[in-house]
């Protein structure tokens, strides 16, 4: 097992009446790509910006490749990128002028940040546009340079929240890409994202957090496990109405229902036995039901198992 790169034990913040992270320890090794999942306002981002050294935590400690960030901030500072949720360039200039201005901000300088410049615009796919003004480029293209940024002191653990949110296919495959390609070469990777299937593609592990809390963890098979044989039923229903939903709860089978705005989302022991009954007692509700989706156990699975609600919310 490779040595530790993050270790965060017992962190803790709130917010005036907010407990925004309770006791929050896990710890991520050496090439690990490990993401955090979590509903909006489960505590992902403070999390993050207590290890980033951007949020002091009211209790408890991280370290990053065994440097203190309260004890020795500088250093853990140092081996740290991080790709924030909102983009941080400057959009008047190149994307090559952003790359040459946050080098020099990491302290490159001459022949050192030209070959950095150029090797990092070759990692996220940009060297037919480097001279274009970031203005003219697409979301994707934003981002990919946004990653970019992180990656120019060739940081040994990098902090990517959410890169490729609301980006095209394109982009977002170059990205998941490159970030299997660093961790080959032995980055550590913290990554949080809104997209289950990234989470399956790229994980070693992934950690789920909710109310501040980290609730479950261990590798995707691991997590499919908690639900054990349990299928997934999503139907869509033209009327929404508690009569149904109480009369799905009580059928044999049924382990969990979550309501999502005209959607439901069943966990069930065996779907072929239950979905007759489910559409003889929608039927009797006066409730038709307009789709079916069947699934076998999945991330999504194990995260409304364990939340009761879908990632998004």
């Amino acid at each position: 097992m490779n040595a530790l790169a993050i270790r965060v034990q017992n962190l803790d913040k709130s917010f005036d009446e907010v407990h925004a992270v309770d006791d929050v320890s896990f710890e991520i090794h050496q090439g690990e790509i490990f993401s955090l999942l979590g509903p909006n306002g489960a505590g992902k981002t403070t999390t993050i910006g207590m290890i980033s050294g951007l949020l002091r935590p009211d209790a408890g400690q991280a370290w990053l490749m065994g440097h203190s960030i309260l004890e020795n901030p500088k250093k853990a500072k140092a081996i740290l990128g991080i790709v924030p949720q909102e983009i941080a360039l400057y959009d008047d200039i190149s994307a090559r002028a952003n790359l040459n201005f946050w080098g020099k901000m990491y302290g490159l300088r001459g022949q050192a940040l030209s070959e950095r410049v150029a090797a990092v615009l070759k990692i996220i796919g940009l060297e037919d546009r480097q001279n274009s003004t970031v203005s003219k480029f697409s979301g994707g293209m934003q981002r990919r340079l946004n990653v970019g940024v992180a990656l120019l002191h060739e940081p040994h653990v990098i902090i990517m929240d959410e890169p490729t949110v609301g980006i095209d296919p394109q982009s977002r495959r170059k990205i998941l890409d490159s970030v299997k390609q660093l961790s080959h070469q032995g980055v550590t990777i913290l990554y949080t994202t809104h997209y289950m299937e990234e989470a399956q593609e790229l994980s070693d592990r992934i950690a789920i957090m909710d109310n501040g809390k980290i609730i479950a963890i261990g590798t995707h098979q691991e997590l499919i496990n908690i639900v054990g044989e349990l299928d997934r039923i999503t139907l869509t229903i033209n009327n929404e109405t508690t009569k149904v939903i109480k009369a799905w709860k009580a059928l044999d089978g049924v382990m969990k229902i979550t309501p999502e705005d005209g959607t439901i989302h069943l966990l069930v022991k065996d779907s072929n036995q239950v979905l007759p009954h489910l559409f003889e007692a929608a039927n009797q509700s006066n409730v038709r039901i307009t789709s079916v989706d069947i699934q076998e156990p999945n991330l999504e699975a194990v995260f409304l198992h364990l939340t009761g609600r879908a990632l998004r919310d």
